[in-house]
């Protein structure tokens, strides 16, 4: 499910945080960005932004951010679990452009991909700009992939799926129920068999044409170094 987040401008905005706060905040590791941006630039989540009126509410009541955070390590603060490891504040998010320069497609080819529901952000932030992972990366160059294997986009699109789909049991396996993620994995097994038997049919014919083209280059090269040998003019053709 797409995520919203805020970067760090519109964060300050919609937290109404001084720059100066959020910085001594993050210095006591009160507020942490649930990760970056491939220029390094923070993201905050909507967990981080209700724990800013928590911690606001301590420091008017006349708490220290020495004390303040002895007081959410002892008593904790309101947050949202989501069953993911504490590592992903460390995930770093590609913006389009970022992702179209990575796997080498266009951004408006990753639009386009985007309307035909192949692909969709990790997270938008409260702007609008859309965020990816670092797996998209691996996977638009998947998608290119079958673009030139001659699969329509509604083929591209089911193979995408669950592509997707085994993202989010691999990262959030605890949180589905065991019936779904068993259903999931399925459904993969039965349609990667699937791609498994067109990808046979299609390295034979590429083997196929390894085969010829390195023949007939061969010949072509050949025919190229008679050619340049010949001398006199061509029969049925006057001199020059």
């Amino acid at each position: 499910m797409e995520k919203k987040v805020f970067t760090q401008e519109e964060f300050l905005l919609t937290a109404a945080v001084s720059p100066a706060d959020l910085s001594e905040w993050m210095k006591w590791k009160l507020v942490r960005p649930v990760g970056f941006t491939d220029e390094q630039l923070p993201l905050f989540s909507e967990e981080a932004l209700a724990r800013t009126a928590h911690i606001r509410k301590l420091t008017e009541l006349g708490y220290d951010l020495e004390e303040t955070q002895k007081i959410i390590k002892k008593v904790g603060l309101p947050q949202k679990k989501t069953g993911k490891k504490a590592s992903s504040e460390k995930d770093r998010y590609l913006t389009v452009g970022d992702l179209a320069e990575r796997s080498g497609v266009s951004p408006r080819t990753i639009k386009h991909w985007e309307d035909k529901g192949i692909i969709e952000p990790d997270m938008r932030t409260e702007g609008g700009f859309r965020l990816y992972s670092g797996d998209y990366v691996h996977l638009c160059q998947l998608i290119r992939d079958l673009q030139l294997f001659g699969y329509s986009l509604e083929e591209i699109k089911g193979a995408s799926s669950h592509f997707r789909d085994l993202m989010t049991v691999r990262a959030e396996m605890d949180a589905l129920s065991k019936a779904d993620v068993e259903a999931k994995l399925e459904a993969m097994l039965n349609d990667f068999q699937a791609l498994f038997e067109k990808m046979k049919l299609l390295k034979e014919g590429i083997a196929r044409w390894d085969s010829l083209l390195k023949k007939e280059k061969k010949d072509i090269l050949s025919l190229k170094v008679k050619n340049q040998k010949r001398t006199g003019t061509p029969q049925g053709q006057p001199d020059a």
